[in-house]
């Protein structure tokens, strides 16, 4: 059966290159550094949430798998919701000191 990969190629109409080679804008996964080198940030966010706190985790450097497990870790070891959006990783509740403390026993060294 013929591969039919027309909604790939939805804004090119005709090209007459035969060497033409459809750019599909796929992303280049940046490689994940190790924990020891990572920069994260942890801080409490207010705004623009409907009054609701929220800690963000921002600064990861590395693949958006990579991300969300590291989200997924700091909702399970806080129990509690939480979200991965933009590359930053939300979590629901005012947990500033204990995600530190979570983040270096995983070897985030370098967590403000």
């Amino acid at each position: 059966m013929k591969k039919n990969d027309w909604k790939e190629r939805l804004n090119i109409v005709y090209s007459t290159n035969p060497d033409f080679n459809y750019d599909k804008g796929e992303e280049v996964e940046t490689e994940t550094l190790d924990p020891k080198q990572q920069k994260l940030r942890v801080s409490i966010e207010k705004k623009g949430r409907g009054g609701k706190t929220v800690t963000v985790v921002s600064g990861f450097i590395g693949s958006e798998e990579d991300l969300k497990e590291l989200g997924r870790k700091l909702k399970t070891k806080c129990g509690v919701g939480g979200a991965v959006k933009d590359g930053e990783i939300l979590i629901q509740g005012e947990f500033k000191q204990r995600i530190i403390d979570l983040l270096k026993t995983e070897g985030y060294s370098q967590t403000k």
